[in-house]
């Protein structure tokens, strides 16, 4: 068995672009190990460069192809990429059902791409609770453009546009995506628009229907110095991916450079906020709930109490001092160093 190598020692192997060490300090924080978090901690204050592109679509709209011509075309620009592809999770294992590195085959022995497949684990809102860890590590680690692809459920996808600069939303022809589109709130989130496979005969008429939508919708949108492009893309022939790289940078110097960027970047900040504490909350609350809930729950069958006065009372022993999460916060697990 090797030593296992504390995670603060980590950091600046992961500066120096070392993929070990990415790759395990991602793990670390997918797993919410206590002892990985003061890393995690100077890893944020030290990332913040990178630019963060959130993509996301119905299932069948070809986002995972897509980020894959994306990404082939940013190399051609000398930039390094990261790719958090957010996958199901399997309901056996719980671990990430990996369609993504399927699919993005092509790019794996690209020394400056990174991808890595992230199951969901539970999580709503099309991303995993590791996610913006695993972007900070990626920015640490000097990659200029990181891709989250989410789980693609369709209708809870709108998280992403509070955790990235720039959101994609992907829309493809036949598959009624105008409609998805409404329902799940994604017109209102997209800065760019794209309707893939337009190789299609029937491509036009989406570009079109999804444009009258963003018409129709621009008197109520909140964003002065933007206008939402509608971008037609093939990935088979190639066709758009200029335009769209274009667009993409258009939005950078928007998200980095104007009142509506920095904006937008305190509403990431306070997304990240709430979510890492709630995630907290609900670590905490899951370790008192082993110990304590078997005794409240039998009191409650003998209805020695109510439901709400014994709630109240597995929530107080949430926060007690001393919890077991409090006691192991730096705390080493006993684990084979090849698996984090």
């Amino acid at each position: 068995m090797s030593r296992y190598v504390p995670s603060s020692e980590l950091v600046e192997r992961a500066a120096r672009g070392e993929v070990p060490a990415i790759g395990r300090l991602i793990s670390r924080a997918e797993a919410g190990m206590p002892e990985a978090r003061a890393a995690l901690a100077t890893i944020y204050r030290r990332a913040g460069r990178a630019h963060v592109i959130g993509l996301t679509g119905v299932p069948g709209s070809g986002k995972s192809t897509l980020v894959a011509a994306l990404t082939a075309r940013l190399r051609t620009q000398g930039l390094k990429v990261g790719i958090v592809a957010v996958d199901p999770s399997s309901p056996y294992s719980g671990g990430a059902i990996l369609g993504d590195r399927i699919r993005m085959s092509d790019l794996v022995n690209d020394p400056g791409v990174y991808i890595r497949s992230m199951a969901t684990r539970g999580a709503m809102g099309g991303l995993a609770r590791a996610t913006l860890d695993a972007v900070d590590i990626l920015d640490l680690g000097g990659f200029d453009t990181i891709i989250i692809e989410t789980v693609g459920v369709g209708q809870d996808e709108v998280e992403i546009a509070k955790a990235s600069h720039t959101t994609v939303v992907v829309s493809a022809p036949g598959l009624g995506d105008e409609i998805q589109a409404i329902k799940a709130g994604m017109l209102e989130i997209a800065d760019i628009h794209v309707v893939s496979k337009c190789d299609r005969s029937d491509a036009n008429r989406t570009l079109v229907d999804i444009k009258q939508m963003l018409t129709l919708g621009a008197a109520t949108a909140q964003k002065p110095e933007w206008q939402t492009p509608v971008v037609g893309v093939s990935s088979y022939t190639g066709d758009g991916f200029d335009a769209l790289t274009r667009a993409i940078d258009r939005h950078r110097e928007v998200a980095f450079g104007t009142a509506s960027g920095s904006r937008r970047q305190l509403a990431i900040a306070r997304f990240r906020l709430e979510k890492t504490a709630e995630n907290l909350l609900v670590e905490r609350f899951a370790k008192a709930a082993a110990t304590r809930a078997p005794a409240l729950a039998e009191r409650l069958r003998r209805r020695d109490a109510d439901p709400y006065t014994l709630a109240n009372e597995l929530l107080a022993a949430s926060f007690e001092r001393g919890s077991a999460h409090e006691r192991d916060h730096h705390r080493p697990p006993h684990f084979a160093e090849d698996h984090w």
